[in-house]
């Protein structure tokens, strides 16, 4: 769903702080009060679920994982009833969705809204907190054939809450591709695509009118990628910039120290050009690719993870923006899982902070910002070898990793400790995760061109790895009697061995195996 969310941004100027440009006045304290209104008590982070995924775990799965990762607010691309019931008591708020294909029937007919609100909401609601519908998918831009059915359709729904008493609880907006809004930098000078403003100008008075939000995708990415050259890398990951690389309004004289903000501003400034000033914006998706084709050079996991770590933070920290600094947007993260069913280019299946087996594509750094995500560095993390890698492209990696990478891999070599069993996937997942230790779990350092991959968990907690206890170890310690300061711990890991062995569990030892200066690797 990313492909379609390129925004045809103009080119960034960037201009210091010697212009001496007088600043426009900000909007008043009444418009700022008006759009704190209607957030939530703190700006949150949530996550979006593509379902365009092989092997997707079942709905009861899904929700367990999200609660196990601290997910609070989710957003689905439809009306999933399996998820929506596994939902129930659980607290997660979620915002569901229309489909495109479903707004001529719902945009034509009251009764076919009222029977869509019956459906999808009342049957849940309130046991699953079903916060806001969101009516279609960037229609104006992907679907302009049914921009005149949005509005029609969006007051159906809005009339189907009303009977049921549910207006106040439910809101009701439409997420835009940031492509509607024009001439985006500087943003007091953005304004919506007026091609579209038989369409905005209802919209902006019904979001008004009933206290929801303007929903917008927005992707620095596609910013930066289509200005490379003028727009830095920095500005769109959110790293620190020395003043004389902010991007300043010399309308306002207001600096932007990251793409995002300017995005979020043009679209508060895009309102207030048609004198809307208490309609808050949703940024109802954002993300950063982990992997791309050769034309993508920038969809890197060190990229991702840099901006959606720093996405978060700048979120949870209550940053604000340079226009409204009293006003923080929440933020859905796209997306929650590598959607590898789609279509090229190859960044299209890899937005995901997760593979589908419930692994993390990349550790976020996102300590100390609140709780969001048990994906953390801060937790005990390890490295480990992909499932279905052939021997050849492993053993041109741990001849990398045990060399040039000098990576411990002295308990591999024959007749020590950790040699046996003797094959290359066991021996290479032992030398990725030392040297992945040896870099401090540092971002990148468990890719090996996407054939390791990192967890914060214990294995057998999710059951998606086939972790043979032979590999880390303790076989041959046990039998060599070798001596440990806790004389007991052998007979308990020869007990836990011989459990693992009968299929009734499976040990993941701590990492202190791994170190080098650890003699008896226990």
């Amino acid at each position: 769903m990313a492909l379609s969310k390129l925004p045809l941004y103009s080119v960034f100027f960037f201009l210091y702080i010697s212009l001496s440009i007088s600043s426009q006045a900000l909007s008043s304290k009444i418009a700022v009060a008006q759009i704190k209104d209607q957030q939530d008590n703190e700006p949150f982070v949530g996550i979006n679920i593509g379902e365009d995924v092989s092997n997707l775990m079942s709905a009861t799965e899904l929700v367990s994982f999200l609660q196990f990762q601290k997910v609070t607010h989710i957003k689905l691309y439809d009306a999933d009833p399996d998820i929506l019931k596994a939902l129930a008591k659980t607290k997660i708020r979620v915002i569901i969705s229309v489909p495109n294909n479903q707004l001529l029937a719902i945009g034509s007919s009251n009764t076919t809204a009222a029977s869509w609100i019956g459906k999808n909401v009342v049957a849940y609601y309130p046991q699953t907190v079903i916060t806001a519908i969101a009516v279609g998918d960037e229609v104006l831009t992907t679907v302009p054939s049914s921009a005149p059915l949005l509005m029609p359709a969006i007051e159906s729904l809005y009339s189907a809450l009303v009977a049921e008493n549910l207006h106040n609880q439910i809101k009701i907006s439409t997420p835009h591709s940031a492509s509607i809004i024009l001439d985006s930098f500087p943003p007091s000078q953005s304004f919506f695509n007026q091609s579209w403003i038989s369409v905005i100008q209802p919209l902006l008075h019904f979001l008004s009118r009933t206290g929801s939000p303007l929903m917008m995708n927005f992707y620095p990415y596609y910013v930066f990628m289509q200005n490379k050259g003028v727009v830095p890398l920095d500005n769109s990951l959110f790293k620190p910039l020395t003043p004389s690389k902010e991007m300043v309004d010399p309308n306002t004289l207001l600096h932007y120290t990251n793409v995002l903000d300017a995005m979020v501003d043009a679209a508060y400034f895009s309102m207030k050009n048609m004198n809307f000033t208490d309609v808050v914006v949703l940024v109802t998706e954002s993300g950063w690719p982990s992997k791309g084709d050769s034309k993508e050079p920038y969809a890197t996991i060190d990229n991702a993870d840099t901006y959606n770590s720093n996405l978060i933070k700048h979120v949870l920290d209550h940053s604000g923006t340079p226009f409204h600094p009293e006003i923080t947007s929440s933020v859905y993260l796209y997306e929650l899982f590598n959607e590898d069913l789609r279509s090229p280019p190859v960044s299209e299946a890899n937005w995901g902070l997760f593979y589908a087996n419930s692994t993390p594509v990349y550790l976020l750094h996102v300590s100390g910002s609140g709780t969001f995500l048990a994906n953390d560095t801060t937790n005990q993390t390890y490295c480990i070898v992909m499932d279905g890698v052939d021997s050849k492209t492993l053993q041109a990696a741990l001849d990398w990793v045990c060399g040039p990478g000098r990576a411990n891999c002295s308990e591999i070599q024959p007749g020590e400790n950790c040699y046996q069993p003797n094959n290359v996937k066991n021996h290479a997942s032992y030398a990725f995760d030392s040297y992945y230790q040896k870099e401090g779990r540092a971002s990148g350092s468990c890719d090996f061109k996407g054939i390791a991959m990192t967890t914060t968990t214990d294995p057998t907690n999710l059951g998606n790895y086939d972790f043979n206890l032979d590999a880390i170890c303790q076989e041959s310690t046990i039998e060599s009697g070798q001596d440990s300061n806790n004389s007991s711990r052998p007979f308990i890991l020869f007990l836990l061995y011989i459990l693992a062995r009968n299929s009734i569990i499976a040990l993941y030892l701590p990492n202190d195996c791994y170190l080098e200066e650890n003699e008896s690797c226990l």
